[in-house]
């Protein structure tokens, strides 16, 4: 039983109503010492099931699962979304405004987080609330979704409609609508590649395990594999196959997961490593699958972003050199063409691609040998990914080796010379790009 400090009751409150109250919400109390309604309330928030003025948890509880079937999402309604994936939040807020019984649907970048089933699931799902006569206004980076679901398409560039395609008149097609996202014709999204890499190893992980103290389970088991100098090893995999977790597992550890196995750099050097500036001094860099909370510090300018992971740097007597500081941001900034009107503008009014190329910059900027990026495109348009496909093939033309993160399956093809797949903490295969294909890919991914 809770002790007096716990329940906190006024003398006013003493009444067998009040007592009644608290007992209640104490009953829904979980073992952890959170109340469970704490951790499916984010549906129902703003929207709550009331029973005589009291929230309703029991019907809370069912409804919640009931939406999170409808979203293909397999979690208990009593898991703390902090515990989620970027991909598990993302549902969880369409299951939100689903809860609202709506007529009208926005989804702003809807999949951005979600691999090739779950965003399939989700456009099926759109095509039924249709059939129920529930009007949805998709905005989406992601042309296959798009003319997969779209009666109408309207292009936006600059803030400014450029273009309104209707699909029964066939005018909804991918050439179409880039031609009219970038104002001109891009014949290949993926810009071609005039290197070979070398057979020399740079990163060698054996026999790799992970264990995560919080979730009570092994997130990585048994990993293997090699990156060569100058290669792009594409990695895929389902939502929870473990692919961030290997890279972070690799970027230092922070996550304080209970590992063991090698990490090897060079061929000779055997990493121990447990913070991300161990990572840095060996020559590794992540660039975060959430560039807005994890990646960036969106109220800091451009110039503060880029010089954030390497500031010893440009620091004499632990002052940073100002003016050095602008002449590496400005180098980057033309190297990488980030669009912005100065590097000392706030990098929350840039878009979702020159924010990319801000965190890009930053982890450049260490000079890494290794550099892992988590889902490089994810929530930008079109011509933001070629010029992000363009800088990665001018890298690993330079020497670099990249290991890429990538729910979509057609940007693991375009751009990968190798790709592994992931499934459940495992690496369940190695395939060589020439003999690669979605369906062998996703036959990997759900073994």
């Amino acid at each position: 039983m809770p002790n007096a400090s716990t329940l906190r009751l006024r003398t006013d409150q003493t009444d067998q109503s009040a007592r009644r109250r608290f007992f209640k919400a104490y009953s829904n109390r979980c073992a952890d010492g959170q109340r469970c309604a704490e951790r499916k309330e984010n549906i129902f928030l703003g929207n709550e099931i009331h029973d005589n003025g009291m929230v309703d948890w029991s019907e809370t509880i069912q409804r919640s699962k009931a939406l999170l079937d409808k979203v293909g999402l397999d979690v208990n309604p009593a898991t703390l979304v902090r515990n989620l994936s970027v991909s598990q939040q993302q549902l969880i807020e369409i299951a939100k405004a689903l809860s609202k019984n709506v007529k009208l649907l926005i989804l702003d970048e809807p999949t951005a987080s979600l691999n090739e089933i779950e965003s399939d699931n989700l456009l099926e799902l759109i095509r039924g609330l249709k059939d129920q006569g529930i009007t949805s206004i998709l905005i989406s980076h992601k042309l296959r979704e798009v003319i997969g679901v779209a009666d109408v398409v309207t292009v936006l560039r600059d803030g400014q409609t450029v273009g309104t395609l209707y699909a029964d008149k066939g005018e909804v097609d991918e050439n179409t609508i880039i031609k009219n996202m970038v104002g001109r014709e891009i014949t290949n999204i993926f810009p071609p590649r005039d290197h070979t890499p070398s057979d020399e190893v740079v990163l060698e992980v054996r026999n790799l395990n992970a264990y995560d103290r919080s979730l009570g389970r092994d997130v990585l088991k048994d990993i293997n594999f090699k990156v060569h100098k100058g290669e792009i090893v594409g990695f895929a995999g389902l939502m929870g196959a473990g692919r961030t977790e290997l890279a972070l597992t690799i970027f230092g550890n922070y996550t304080n997961y209970q590992k063991t196995g090698d990490i090897i750099k060079n061929g000779d050097t055997y990493l121990n490593l447990e913070h991300p500036s161990q990572a840095i001094d060996y020559g590794i860099a992540y660039v975060s699958e959430d560039r807005k909370s994890k990646g960036l510090i969106l109220l800091q300018n451009v110039k503060q972003n880029i010089s954030l992971a390497n500031l010893r740097e440009l620091a004499k007597q632990s002052v940073v050199n100002n003016n050095e500081e602008i002449l590496v941001s400005r180098q980057y900034k033309e190297s990488l063409n980030i669009k912005t009107p100065s590097i000392i503008q706030k990098v929350v009014n840039l878009s979702g691609g020159n924010q990319q190329k801000v965190s890009i910059a930053k982890w450049l900027f260490v000079k890494p040998d290794i550099l892992i990026l988590d889902e490089p495109t994810r929530g930008i348009d079109v011509g933001a990914k070629f010029e992000i496909y363009t800088i990665m093939n001018e890298l690993v033309k330079q020497g670099m080796s990249i290991i890429m993160i990538s729910s979509e399956l057609p940007e693991v093809l375009g751009m990968s010379d190798r790709i592994y797949v992931m499934s459940e903490g495992k690496l369940t295969g190695e395939l060589a790009s020439d003999e690669a294909t979605q369906e062998t890919i996703m036959r990997l991914a759900t073994i």
